[in-house]
């Protein structure tokens, strides 16, 4: 067999892969049942939702399929009541709660994946503040995530969500310098990071259980 220096990466998404629900979605939830702020911003979260439908039918309409600079905004808007302080309040109690969500199979298959002798990768779009907490307890060789500024941290530095997971992963690990052995997502947004994969696991995120 002919030898190469490619590294053999598995890649795991979080939300409703390894978790039910979502992260995002649960905390946004959580910060309008737990403080008035976020009620204050109602005009603007109502304005993204507005966004993201036109965004949407704009995208079907001319095939778009990647990301685009206005699915950016919208996701920013419907942040934009959260602030540094909300979070470091928030956030803890949160995701005390949130790890219940975590399928009972996910912590043995990343070491199983891990004992394999893959380097064992979790990429997904949740921020930091929510995502290392969940998932650092894990043994992932690399967790890669949404990057928000500190003092604002509605606004993205940098979102790890369709394209943007395989960009990263090349930037980390070279264009040529890996092989993705298998990946495991409950989405169709993550087809660019899943297509890289000689095996695709797709999760039902109500269930837990594999698809195909």
């Amino acid at each position: 067999m002919k030898k190469t220096n490619q590294q053999s990466l598995v890649l795991f998404d979080f939300d409703g892969t390894l978790s039910a629900g979502d992260a995002n979605i649960g905390f946004f939830k959580y910060c309008f049942a737990h403080s008035m702020r976020p009620w204050l911003f109602s005009p603007i979260v109502a304005s993204a939702f507005v966004l993201q439908f036109f965004t949407f039918i704009a995208k079907k309409i001319f095939c778009i399929k990647c990301l685009t600079k206005f699915d950016l905004i919208w996701r920013q808007m419907l942040r934009m009541y959260l602030t540094h302080d909300m979070v470091k309040k928030f956030a803890p109690r949160f995701i005390a709660e949130y790890k219940q969500s975590r399928f009972g199979w996910a912590a043995e298959r990343v070491a199983a994946e891990s004992a394999a002798g893959n380097t064992v990768i979790m990429i997904s779009a949740s921020p930091a503040y929510l995502l290392l907490p969940l998932v650092e307890d894990m043994g992932f060789d690399y967790i890669i995530c949404s990057d928000v500024e500190l003092t604002r941290p509605w606004k993205f530095k940098f979102f790890a969500y369709g394209e943007n997971k395989v960009k990263i992963l090349r930037a980390i690990f070279g264009k040529n310098k890996y092989v993705v052995v298998r990946a495991y997502s409950d989405s169709k947004s993550d087809l660019p990071m899943m297509n890289l994969a000689a095996e695709q696991v797709w999760i039902d995120p109500k269930t837990g259980l594999r698809k195909c």
